[in-house]
């Protein structure tokens, strides 16, 4: 990515605010909060992504394109933009000039534990200065913060989701050792905004299951979430074809057959793989030429995936696994529903909304197969869009309304609780004050507002317990959070 200047990240208006505050204030307080849903199935959101926020860009960002680098480079790289877009007289250069002779981030962060389902309304971390000259830096990160928060909840609220779907459906049909984690995988890397969107997305799905194609998610959260590919699950993928090896192949041997012969005795031989199969004509060759391999696929020492990539999924997934039991046949697991011989299986790569997963589930339960026969990838449509009563709705930052209002200042030492209340805004009613986050009734989230900076801090035997608590402060992380911590956390320890 480019390196730019982490003080030029912002909207312009950001640049010109700290003039306009109450003069001697010292303190401010602000909230990231979901305010409301535009998705009617979802009442929460799975909170991740701060972390490695705070990581990567207030810690590694900043001390290397800002505090590290020579004084006069900077203020000449923020003054050069600022001076030719907004005008010398416009802004001033001293607070940027300020914070870099100070020579680290003056705020703190408050969170909530990554991994909570949090409702709407109830916020879900807070950003205060520890300078009393900075007072200013809290609401100018907004923008950077904003931008970098809500995809990676949002991708993580979309695994939640369908885990939700594989563990109903699981529990019915399938033995109770059969793996719910590895039930579906992602496949949304080559459809993402970018790359780093990509990788943040894999990440927010590694929550709830194990099986991705994007490679780069499990480097970020290593790096990011205190975990290690060579010593616990953090993400797995397969060896699969594509059509470029079909189509190759083909045109050398002048059929299909003898590529999945090679792959089934030379290839792979003890390694489970899946083949795309629709490059011409799918059910010639799951009809026609799976039988002529069958003692291949039945000495094969793994499993081999039978890949449709064409027509309507639904269909072709579910009558692929009727085909393979009426070829291969298979046992009845202990809930009486059909598993397939362990050599083979159906897979679709993608194209598996919230719908149609549960469509095939539907479809292979009434016919008495269990639901784990299927191995099933979402795309990155369903990252990026969800389809409710017939209406399409693209994710954004405003899927949750997630926002950072200021709450509460400090100046000349007395408390201000601050809010906005538009006469016809809504959800757009801010929190008042400083908050307190607890669990109500049924273990749900409730918050309290209307208290100062030092009132919501207090704990203690007879004091609430604020779940939202410092992570960030200084430059430096107080708190880090493992991937299994937060898995631990979304799934109550049954990930």
């Amino acid at each position: 990515m480019m390196k730019i200047n982490p003080m030029l990240l912002i909207d312009f208006y950001k640049a010109v605010h700290a003039e306009m505050l109450p003069k001697k204030i010292t303190k401010s307080v602000s909230y990231f909060t979901p305010r409301m849903s535009r998705v009617n199935m979802w009442n929460d959101v799975v909170h991740f992504g701060l972390q490695g926020f705070c990581k990567k860009y207030l810690i590694e960002y900043f001390n290397e394109n800002f505090f590290s680098r020579p004084f006069d480079e900077v203020m000449f790289e923020y003054k050069r933009i600022m001076d030719a877009t907004l005008g010398k007289d416009a802004y001033k250069i001293e607070k940027i000039e300020r914070l870099h002779k100070l020579g680290y981030l003056p705020i703190e962060i408050i969170s909530l534990p990554e991994g909570t389902r949090v409702p709407m309304h109830c916020p879900m971390f807070g950003i205060t200065n520890t300078h009393e000259e900075f007072a200013w830096l809290p609401q100018a990160l907004e923008s950077l913060i904003s931008a970098e928060s809500w995809h990676p909840m949002l991708a993580a609220t979309v695994g939640a989701t369908y885990r939700e779907i594989v563990n109903h459906y699981y529990n019915i049909t399938c033995d109770d050792n059969v793996a719910r984690a590895r039930g579906l995988g992602a496949f949304d890397f080559r459809g993402e905004e970018c790359t780093e969107s990509a990788i943040k997305a894999g990440a927010g799905w590694c929550l709830s299951f194990l099986n991705t194609a994007t490679v780069p998610t499990i480097p970020y959260l290593e790096q990011y979430y205190n975990c290690d590919c060579t010593k616990e699950p953090v993400a797995f993928g397969s060896p699969s074809t594509e059509h470029s090896v079909m189509c190759s192949n083909f045109a050398v041997d002048g059929d299909e057959i003898t590529l999945l012969r090679r792959l089934l005795t030379e290839i792979y031989p003890n390694t489970s793989f899946s083949a795309v199969l629709d490059s011409y004509d799918y059910w010639n060759v799951i009809e026609n030429i799976l039988p002529q391999l069958k003692k291949e696929i039945l000495e094969h020492n793994g499993c081999m995936l039978m890949r449709g990539d064409s027509g309507d999924c639904v269909e072709v997934v579910t009558k692929t696994v009727f085909k393979l039991w009426d070829i291969f046949g298979g046992h009845i697991n202990s809930k009486g529903y059909k598993v397939l011989d362990p050599h083979v299986k159906a897979i679709y790569g993608d194209s598996i909304t919230i719908q149609r997963c549960k469509q095939i589930y539907e479809i292979l339960m009434e016919n008495g197969f269990a639901c784990s026969n299927v191995a099933l990838g979402v795309g990155s449509f369903s990252f990026q869009c969800v389809e409710e009563d017939g209406i399409l709705k693209p994710f954004t930052r405003d899927t949750f309304s997630s926002c950072i209002k200021a709450t509460y200042c400090e100046i000349d030492g007395k408390p201000f609780p601050i809010f906005k209340n538009p006469k016809d805004g809504g959800f757009k009613k801010s929190q008042k004050g400083c908050c307190v986050v607890t669990r109500g009734t049924n273990d749900s989230l409730v918050y309290v507002d209307g208290r100062t900076w030092e009132e919501a801090q207090i704990s203690g035997a007879d004091a609430e317990v604020n779940l939202l608590q410092p992570i960030f402060k200084d430059g430096k992380m107080l708190n880090e959070q493992s991937l299994s911590d937060i898995r631990n956390i979304l799934y109550n320890g049954e990930f």
